[in-house]
């Protein structure tokens, strides 16, 4: 029996609710799809000034203290932000700037970002994917990318958006599901 898939989100928006959530749970449905997975969702919008006014990792609050323990723990992150003035916003930067450095290596993580058009879709390659880089994470070849047109309010209409997403969860899947069944071989004693 494998154990439930840690996953964990960072939504980068400064709103609630917004394209950038809606489009991680469109993710996170997909993942969740044939498998079990425990799901916490991190807005960093929400995080207070526990989190706003940290300028170090020991200055920072239990709550948010608790949800980076979260991130450096999890499968899967599955990270999203909106496209501000051509990067990722600020909090959600702020938000990583407090990750261990070695704690992502390795870590399977898919890139999902919305914008205003689609002129911004290269800040999964441009800003993202270095970000990530410098984790050392596994990052999914596929990025998820959704512009305001893919939506009505908050619900992704877009079948090309849906078709990326399940291609960038196909991209990780087996390896999800290799270190689940790993996980949940016992111990053999070696004589």
């Amino acid at each position: 029996m494998t154990r439930a898939l840690r996953v964990v989100s960072v939504n980068g928006s400064y709103s609630t609710p917004s394209k950038t959530g809606a489009l991680i749970d469109v993710v996170i449905d997909q993942v969740s799809i044939g498998r079990t997975a425990d799901v916490r969702r991190i807005e960093v919008s929400t995080l207070g000034p526990g989190f706003t006014g940290a300028l170090t990792r020991e200055a920072l609050s239990a709550e948010v203290l608790e949800q980076l323990e979260a991130v450096e723990n999890a499968d899967l992150l599955i990270v999203g932000t909106p496209v501000f003035r051509g990067s990722y916003t600020g909090l959600f930067k702020h938000f990583f700037d407090f990750v261990n450095q070695y704690a992502l290596a390795n870590r399977p993580v898919i890139l999902v970002a919305t914008g205003g058009s689609d002129r911004h879709a290269l800040v999964l390659e441009h800003e993202l994917r270095p970000l990530f880089g410098f984790f050392q994470a596994a990052t999914a070849p596929v990025g998820i990318y959704a512009s305001s047109g893919d939506f009505d309010r908050t619900i992704l209409l877009n079948p090309e958006t849906y078709a990326r997403i399940e291609i960038a969860v196909a991209d990780i899947a087996s390896a999800l599901d290799r270190q689940l069944a790993t996980d949940a071989m016992p111990l053999t004693r070696q004589h």
